[in-house]
């Protein structure tokens, strides 16, 4: 199933912001997750992922840094801050109302409360 892009442009930040409360990461490797983690179901590329990390690092909600592995080329790591981290546990909160209060809303029609 392919979701409405303004959906999962709705959710890209705190999915990211969640990742990144796991380990640092780089572009490709958050886009590889997300992918993975959600059976395909988002199929996130560059122009998804990309406007979304400078968002957050120019709000300073996460950082950037390079790293070059003993293999490999150089890659710019993600990492959160501390506003990052503290905004991830109020969107993650918020997201669990909000995804309750929907799935109420469709699944619970006719089910008027007094």
């Amino acid at each position: 199933m392919t979701f409405d892009r303004d959906l999962t442009r709705s959710v890209a930040e705190p999915i990211v912001l969640q990742l990144l409360k796991e380990r640092a990461m780089y572009g490709y490797e958050i886009i590889k997750v997300v992918n993975v983690r959600s059976d395909n179901a988002f199929q996130w590329k560059e122009g998804t992922l990309y406007p979304c990390l400078h968002r957050l690092e120019k709000r300073k909600l996460i950082e950037s840094y390079w790293e070059v592995p003993e293999e490999g080329r150089k890659r710019k790591y993600y990492a959160l801050t501390k506003a990052g981290a503290k905004l991830c546990d109020e969107k993650v909160s918020e997201w669990k109302a909000f995804s309750n209060v929907v799935t109420s809303l469709l699944f619970n029609a006719g089910e008027e409360r007094a």
